[in-house]
């Protein structure tokens, strides 16, 4: 099976919660369930920190990277 996008996880995800939160569920459904969201969340957490990671640095032309950091207010 292909790896999920960003988004096909947060959809399933979102779905997730939802489902969990209707509390209609079936005990041994809803701690599969649970347990799945728990494994999107990460993935989709990782995809967001490797994203963040490569926003921040940009290439110099002679090929150092340079990092951004957040303005102190």
């Amino acid at each position: 099976m292909a790896k999920q996008t960003f988004e096909e996880s947060l959809q399933e995800l979102e779905a997730i919660v939802k489902q969990l939160e209707q509390g209609d569920v079936a005990l041994e459904e809803a701690l599969t369930a649970f347990k799945k969201g728990i494994t999107l969340s990460k993935q989709c957490q990782e995809t967001l920190t490797k994203a963040e990671d490569a926003l921040t640095k940009i290439m110099q032309e002679n090929g150092e990277a340079v990092v951004f950091e957040e303005e102190e207010k």
